[in-house]
């Protein structure tokens, strides 16, 4: 079997706010003054608890506290693999108060949901981030390596379930079945249970529902600090610092898979409100501000301009829906 190395990625710890809440001041939105934007809203696709959700909020943080917006505010639209949310975004064209935080999942998730709104009607604003995925197990699990737990999934599919953050199309989804392809697996035999998020993923986890799980490495550093779970094994080529755990390869999985997360606006934008987000994102990323979160969450600064970004995306387009393809899940 041919092997892959699909790079790129994502996302990130979990439960940072509750629904839909604004950042800062309250109030309506208009130009700032400066060149600080007003009244902008992010778009969540997904329950709060998850990279995405944490990666927004994060950012509609940093942006308050640097002074470059003014009452940002995040809102949780889950569903349909974050295509509700992407649906929400294109029905409002040319509205330049509104982005949607997304990520390669969202690439995906337009094939397996068959969706009608596609990237293709959206405005690419900017890639922030990305991250490697990681497999994890509860800290009380029979598998203690990731060759205790290859072992066991391969002898028996339907009864080691993995779980992750998202449905068929995610990035948590793609890993775990490029991980069975690798070790001569089938792909349809995987018994995958998708979660609305990080959140509820760490929590099926945490209570047995899994035998093991497949997210962002940065939703999951509270808990193996606090010895909850434990990690297996990391889908970066290189080890990550903040993570006590080999890499793929290294535990006997011949693959690299990379998440990623950035921001799309609606279609039809005017050249000025195009200018003003894509000037945010460029300001915002130069903060001491979002280094630090940077640092903290355990992302890597994986910043495109809107250009680059469309060119990527297009690219990502193409590569995951080859993948998807393969697994039976996209024409």
């Amino acid at each position: 079997m041919r092997k892959r190395t699909w790079a790129r990625l994502v996302p990130i710890v979990a439960a940072l706010a509750l629904a839909a809440t604004g950042c800062g001041e309250s109030g309506g939105g208009g130009g700032g003054g400066g060149g600080t934007v007003t009244g902008l809203e992010i778009l969540v696709g997904t329950a709060p608890g998850g990279g995405f959700d944490q990666t927004a909020r994060t950012a509609a943080q940093v942006m308050e506290d640097a002074k470059l917006a003014r009452n940002v505010r995040v809102a949780n639209v889950p569903g349909a693999g974050n295509t509700v949310a992407l649906a929400q975004l294109v029905n409002q064209e040319g509205n330049g108060k509104v982005m949607q935080q997304m990520g390669l999942s969202v690439v995906g998730n337009v094939y397996t949901n068959k969706s009608k709104a596609t990237l293709d009607d959206t405005t690419p604003i900017a890639r922030l981030t990305q991250e490697p995925e990681i497999v994890v197990v509860n800290s009380d699990s029979p598998y203690q390596t990731l060759q205790d737990l290859t072992a066991a999934w391969k002898a028996d599919p339907g009864k080691v379930t993995v779980g992750g953050g998202g449905s068929p199309g995610s990035q948590d989804y793609l890993t775990p079945m490029l991980m069975a392809q690798q070790l001569g697996m089938d792909p349809k035999q995987v018994n995958y249970v998708a979660y609305d998020g990080g959140g509820e993923l760490l929590t099926a986890i945490l209570g047995g529902e899994v035998a093991f799980g497949v997210t962002g490495v940065g939703e999951t550093l509270d808990q193996i600090e606090a010895g909850k779970i434990k990690p297996l094994g990391v889908s970066s080529a290189e080890r990550v610092e903040s993570v006590d755990a080999p890499t793929l390869k290294e535990g006997g999985v011949d693959l690299e898979f990379i998440n990623w997360r950035g921001w799309i606006a609606p279609g039809g934008l005017s050249e000025d409100d195009k200018k003003a987000l894509t000037d945010l994102a460029d300001k915002m990323v130069a903060t001491q501000e979002w280094k630090d979160a940077l640092t903290k969450n355990g992302w890597t600064d994986a910043y495109m301009g809107a250009d680059e970004f469309a060119t990527f995306i297009k690219e990502e387009d193409a590569r995951i829906r080859e993948v998807l393809s393969e697994l039976g899940l996209a024409a």
